[in-house]
């Protein structure tokens, strides 16, 4: 299915401010029911609101965990079992080391961890995968700006995904410049990218784009992920090189959602409570790519793990996306604890350093 614009129809007396956009029947639906967004503060222990996958499609997944070890005592576990992706994007992992065994391997044969060597218990990446990559890359290439284990960008046969955990600009902006600085140096990162194959670019990107994407713009304007500089600078890497441009996948097919896009709540204010979120977690892709884009779902009932909720892509499979050589990542010269793959085969687990 070509990707289209999709407008939603509210229920009688639905409030849109407050609420969600409920599958219904299939992904193919071009117009979906509102209903008003849940508040529960702990994670759901029925997910049979969860529907089959579109025929023919990968499910990719991202999630900030906002620290995996303290989600995975929340519900995430039972969450990713039930939730059951091809391929799962964490964010503010906060691990100093691969937890080995937390996920099982004979499920995601393929796990890699990227974690901060800035300070523990800060930042990090993680992706588990069923299907094994064709190479996998760690950071942008930056030694200053990859240190905080933000990225890892794994290749797949039709295209890279290129799982990110972008930095917050702070409190009174203290990092606005170090967060502009990775914004130009993503854009150009992915433009090289896009020389070999498209790109999805996905995760906690940490902007509210437009004041559709959050539940107070008014009195944001200078709150980090709302600036107007990064907002911009978002715009930017939308636009690319002039020439390959990308596209806000969720906000493409449903222009006027708004809180059914919130993708975070605070836990001050009883932000989840009051229905007060933002929408900072995205599946940006070439726009090459956006024929294959089928859906994109905010799994707003899955609040509890983490103060974000997780987002989901369906993307149409092409010939060459289960052809993958063994994957390789980098050079061995400079391996540390920082970066490494949890690889199975055949029921037995290794673990080895990487370099970015």
């Amino acid at each position: 299915m070509v990707a289209t614009k999709r407008r939603l129809e509210e229920d009688d007396g639905a409030e849109p401010a407050a609420s969600v956009v409920s599958e219904v029947d299939s992904v193919s639906k071009k117009a979906l029911v509102e209903k008003p967004i849940p508040n529960n503060g702990t994670m759901p222990t029925d997910y049979g609101f969860i529907a089959a996958p579109p025929a023919d499609c990968l499910k990719l997944v991202s999630y900030n965990v906002n620290s995996l070890s303290a989600a995975s005592k929340k519900g995430f576990k039972e969450y990713l079992n039930a939730e059951d992706p091809d391929i799962i994007c964490l964010q503010e992992t906060k691990a100093n080391q691969p937890m080995a065994f937390l996920v099982s391997k004979k499920t995601f044969p393929h796990q890699y961890w990227h974690c901060s060597k800035a300070k523990k218990g800060y930042s990090g990446t993680a992706v588990f995968s069923k299907i094994k990559p064709r190479s996998v890359k760690y950071g942008l290439g930056s030694t200053k700006l990859d240190d905080e284990g933000r990225t890892i960008t794994l290749e797949f046969g039709t295209f890279y995904a290129v799982a990110c955990y972008v930095p917050n600009a702070g409190e009174k902006l203290i990092r606005l410049e170090r967060r502009l600085k990775w914004d130009k140096a993503m854009n150009e990162y992915l433009t090289d990218l896009e020389k070999t194959k498209p790109v999805v670019y996905l995760g906690d990107l940490n902007v509210a784009h437009h004041p559709i994407d959050l539940a107070r713009p008014d009195t944001n304007k200078r709150s980090a992920g709302f600036t107007v500089e990064e907002r911009d600078s978002f715009t930017t890497i939308l636009q690319g090189d002039g020439i390959t441009s990308r596209v806000d996948t969720f906000r493409h097919l449903y222009p006027d959602a708004a809180a059914a896009g919130y993708t975070y709540f605070g836990y001050r204010a009883n932000a989840r409570a009051n229905r007060v979120g933002w929408r900072l977690d995205y599946f940006v892709v070439t726009k090459s790519l956006l024929d294959r884009v089928v859906d994109v779902i905010v799994r707003n009932e899955c609040y509890g793990a983490s103060d974000h909720v997780p987002l989901v892509l369906y993307l149409k499979k092409s010939q060459g996306d289960d052809d993958a050589a063994g994957a390789s990542v980098g050079d061995d010269a400079d391996a540390d604890a920082n970066t490494a793959s949890t690889e199975s085969d055949n029921g037995t687990s290794e673990q080895k350093s990487l370099s970015e």
